[in-house]
């Protein structure tokens, strides 16, 4: 088992023993996989759990009619801040990612991608996404310097806090109070509701992402919920979930929604117990199956606020 300071050591990177990158037109041009890589172009899953509560939000600020400018400026951001915060976090981890099969072949271990270039292009997503808000009203511009905050923070928060998915949920969730503000120019306690319920459940499917690393996480010594809530893990899991279907329940009796709304959340809560059957056995492959299953849980809800909105117009 490696110790805290061996954990700290870099993986050995090919670029150490081949040629330095030039930047001839060619030489980029051959490098852009790599970079679609670091930006998770590759894997959306990470957007589309990002953007299902961004899209919750606008729609029950909006009864169920958000503005077609904002919707396309929220997709958009989502899009820009989570390659932003992939690109960040893996700058952070670089010197951890070696060290853990299911992330030592990224880019920046394997030398593809300098970790310069990598927060240049963080730094260009970033400026992109600020200057789509920008048209926006006053308190949703506010609402981007603590959601930028979070993003490029949360990389940190593995070193020291036990269950850096609640850090992880807060700056998921709050695409939620933007969403508000811009639609409405207030953020109402309602959103805040809201936001708690997206934290609950992004604790329950990012816990199940840290069962998969958990016993290369435990050797390099990298803090998760997974390691915290130990024997407990699957059990942590399944309150949180149950939190957060019950919340969504609750936020859909408050804004009285319909039938379908409801039926989505019972669909939803079906998704939700075949996970458990897969991460019972605490089996990396089946843990990883019931995080994805999760892009499900949140179209879902997404498709039955459509739904459900539409048919009550």
């Amino acid at each position: 088992m490696l110790t805290g300071s061996q954990a700290l050591t870099p993986a050995p990177s090919p670029s150490k023993v081949s040629a330095h990158f030039t930047d001839s037109p060619t030489t980029m041009r051959s490098r852009l996989p790599a970079f679609a890589r670091l930006m998770r172009l590759d894997k959306p899953i990470g957007t589309l759990l990002l953007l299902w509560p961004t899209l919750w939000g606008l729609w029950f600020a909006s009864n169920g009619h958000p503005d077609p400018m904002l919707l396309l400026i929220f997709c958009l951001g989502t899009f820009l801040m989570r390659a932003a915060g992939c690109l960040i976090n893996d700058y952070c981890d670089r010197d951890f990612d070696g060290h853990v099969e299911r992330t030592n072949k990224r880019p920046l271990v394997s030398g593809e991608v300098k970790p310069k270039e990598a927060l240049l292009l963080a730094a260009v997503l970033l400026l992109a996404a600020l200057v789509l808000v920008l048209p926006l009203n006053r308190l949703t511009l506010l609402l981007t310097i603590p959601a930028a905050f979070l993003a490029a923070t949360y990389p940190l928060t593995k070193r020291f806090l036990p269950l850096p998915q609640a850090y992880l949920g807060i700056a998921y969730s709050f695409g939620i109070p933007m969403a508000f503000a811009a639609q409405t120019g207030s953020v109402p306690a309602f959103a805040w509701i809201l936001l708690l319920a997206n934290l609950l459940w992004t604790v329950a499917y990012d816990t199940e992402y840290a069962m998969v690393d958990r016993p290369d996480d435990l050797k390099i010594g990298i803090k998760t919920s997974a390691i915290t809530f130990g024997r407990f893990d699957v059990t942590a899991v399944m309150l949180c979930f149950t939190g957060f279907i019950a919340l969504m329940a609750w936020l859909g009796l408050e804004s009285q929604r319909g039938m379908v709304y409801f039926i989505s959340l019972l669909i939803a809560s079906g998704l939700i117990a075949q996970q458990y059957s897969q991460i019972m056995a605490r089996e990396p492959a089946a843990c990883f199956k019931a995080f994805l299953s999760n892009n499900r849980v949140g179209a879902v809800i997404f498709m039955g606020l459509v739904l459900d909105y539409g048919l009550s117009h």
